[in-house]
């Protein structure tokens, strides 16, 4: 009969140490092509100034569109939009969008989660040269910043921004 006991005192010691490594494991499991959901805050080096970033799933790919800007007008001395008036997409190829508010543009479109916190097949827009670049996203050391790479052709060609994620008060 002692054997029995030892035997239920084993698994009952052993039920919180498989519990903490399957919750342990969790985040690696759910980390998805979701985990990039969410508002991120553009690198104000990066050349336009700061701006944040709405991360959306639609049609099961990844796109992101500005909605709020740290400038969101034109300061006294812009050569190219008039003072104190919203800022639109003045650089646009298409000069049917250059009155377009920059604020609700879509800069970043038709990612595909590719696994590994790794976002591609995908373009972003830059609204200050009018450009559209092929583009990866990628995480950075933690799910908190995010590795912007926009190039031409191959991806050594190019430059890579980094976007912080937005903390919203809930």
């Amino acid at each position: 009969g002692g054997l029995e006991k030892e035997d239920g005192e084993m698994r009952q010691s052993a039920l919180p140490f498989v519990l903490t490594i399957l919750l342990s494991a969790t985040p690696a499991v759910a980390q998805d092509g979701d985990a990039i959901l969410g508002l991120w805050a553009t690198d104000p080096e990066g050349g336009g100034g700061e701006a944040h970033v709405e991360v959306y799933k639609e049609n099961g790919k990844y796109h992101g569109k500005i909605i709020w800007l740290a400038q969101p007008v034109y300061p006294p001395d812009d050569p190219k939009g008039t003072p104190g008036e919203e800022k639109t997409d003045l650089n646009n190829p298409d000069p049917d969008l250059r009155h377009e508010p920059v604020v609700g543009l879509l800069i970043t479109k038709d990612f595909v989660y590719k696994g590994k916190g790794i976002w591609h097949k995908g373009t972003i827009y830059d609204p200050d040269n009018g450009k559209t670049y092929k583009c990866k996203i990628k995480f950075g050391d933690n799910e908190k910043v995010l590795k912007v790479r926009g190039f031409i052709g191959v991806s050594m060609i190019g430059r890579t921004t980094f976007w912080t994620r937005v903390e919203t008060e809930e």
